[in-house]
């Protein structure tokens, strides 16, 4: 795991699994201004390659875990329906990745940032 960023660190449970949620001093300023919660999705993404992202949104569903009162959490595995790089656009279209034990996958800690205005994430094992 990274080196830890002085600022707020809550456990929360997501699969049945722990995740220690690591808030930057910036990002809990950045949340504390915000009128409604930021949804935080951690995506596994299967492909021809693996790869971990986490995207910063507004929460629709209620499908989140609330972490505290302005962050909620979720963790999305996805795939693509084939490889290669003849989509139209920026990426393929993605559809949900089924996983019979999900908590297998779930990741252990996730690091946010706030930085010159945008929201940063990184997540791991």
């Amino acid at each position: 795991m990274p080196a830890r960023r002085t600022g707020a660190q809550t456990r929360v449970e997501l699969n049945g699994r722990p995740v220690d949620v690591h808030l930057s001093r910036a990002a809990e300023q950045a949340l504390a201004e915000r009128q409604q919660p930021l949804l935080a999705e951690m995506e596994l993404y299967f492909s021809c390659l693996i790869r971990y992202q986490v995207r910063f949104q507004e929460p629709t569903d209620g499908s989140g875990i609330v972490v505290n009162d302005k962050l909620q959490l979720r963790f999305r595995p996805v795939m693509t329906a084939r490889c290669g790089n003849d989509y139209a656009g920026d990426e393929p279209p993605l559809t949900d990745f089924p996983i019979e034990k999900p908590a297998a996958f779930t990741p252990h800690w996730l690091q946010i940032d706030y930085r010159r205005g945008q929201w940063q994430g990184e997540f791991g094992y």
